[in-house]
């Protein structure tokens, strides 16, 4: 699959579906399409109630196929709620990093959180330097919950690996 990076305003909605939800029983995928856009254009409904409306609207009776519809909301991430770090491509950077990592918990007040999040910046910046190709990049954001992304030049997908007794 090609990565791409697409901007979308802030209310933003996206939608994310298989295609048996468009299809239905007359197969005009065009036709199926419109019917999505005006299902999911309604005001007002909470997410979850949207896309379970959607699904009903589209398909008022069970279908032989397969269907999923992931609807999300853009919302603006305050910039003082997000920080990101270049990260030289040197195991000796992983412990500068994890001191900046503990330093920005401390500014958003999450004191609780730096040992567990000292030590998955620690495995995933190891990582990122061992196994790929720099740059390397780390990024915190603060919302309802802390998101830790740690990326790299590499155009390969991680893959699953089982720890030998050796690691």
């Amino acid at each position: 699959f090609e990565s791409i990076d697409v901007e979308l305003p802030e209310g933003s909605l996206l939608g994310l579906y298989t295609d048996g939800l468009i299809e239905g029983p007359e197969k005009d995928v065009e036709q199926g399409m419109v019917r999505l856009g005006r299902a999911v254009s309604r005001e007002g409904l909470p997410l979850d109630e949207l896309c379970a409306a959607v699904v009903k609207e589209l398909l008022p009776v069970p279908q032989p196929d397969d269907i999923a519809l992931l609807l999300a909301r853009t919302h603006a991430l305050s910039p003082d709620r997000s920080v990101s770090w270049d990260v030289p491509v040197d195991p000796a950077a992983v412990g500068a990093i994890r001191n900046k990592v503990a330093r920005r918990l401390e500014v958003w007040g999450l004191d609780e959180l730096t040992m567990t999040t000292e030590l998955i910046v620690s495995e995933l910046v190891t990582n990122a330097i061992r196994y790929a190709s720099g740059p390397v990049r780390l990024r915190l954001l603060l919302q309802s919950v802390l998101t830790c992304e740690v990326s790299d030049a590499s155009s390969t997908t991680p893959r699953l690996r089982h720890a030998r007794t050796t690691d």
